[in-house]
């Protein structure tokens, strides 16, 4: 035996302790959820409603029309005055209730904005088991909110 100590580890200790984390990760990671969290769907809800917000305040600023589409087919909401979307995962339930007309023309899947700030309308609603948030846009005002519901039953 040698007088002096040796200190640290081997290079096949370390390969072995880094071949046995690997393995837990693998057969841990299936277990991770990678379903929409709460406060992901918060996160949607707002983002929702700041989308509809620069809308609005592009009609206003620029004294026109501006329409947010949203198709809950694809589950894409696209705004009308920026190349910006959003898509909503298929875990959210996603449901829309627009009006079929908006000023005697077929509002074909958006949310009109006009010029003087009003609307005609809407309601984006996202749910993802007990929690669910509804977007509303008002048709007089065009003031956006955002409505925090429970969707669980007593």
């Amino acid at each position: 035996m040698s007088d002096e100590a040796q200190h640290g580890f081997t290079l096949l200790e370390m390969v072995c302790v880094l071949a046995i984390i690997a393995m837990l990760a693998a057969v841990l990671l299936p277990f991770i959820p990678r379903q929409t969290s709460r406060s992901r769907l918060q996160a949607y809800a707002l983002q929702t409603a700041t989308l509809l917000k620069a809308d609005r305040n592009a009609a206003i600023r620029h004294q026109g029309e501006v329409s947010t589409l949203v198709d809950a087919g694809t589950r894409l909401i696209q705004s009308g005055a920026t190349t910006e979307m959003i898509r909503i995962p298929s875990d959210v339930h996603f449901e829309a209730l627009l009006p079929q007309t908006c000023r005697h023309h077929a509002s074909l899947s958006t949310i009109s904005f006009f010029a003087n700030g009003m609307s005609c309308g809407g309601v984006i609603e996202l749910t993802r088991l007990d929690t669910g948030y509804e977007v509303r846009v008002n048709w007089l005002t065009g003031r956006i909110e955002i409505v925090s519901r429970s969707t669980a039953t007593n």
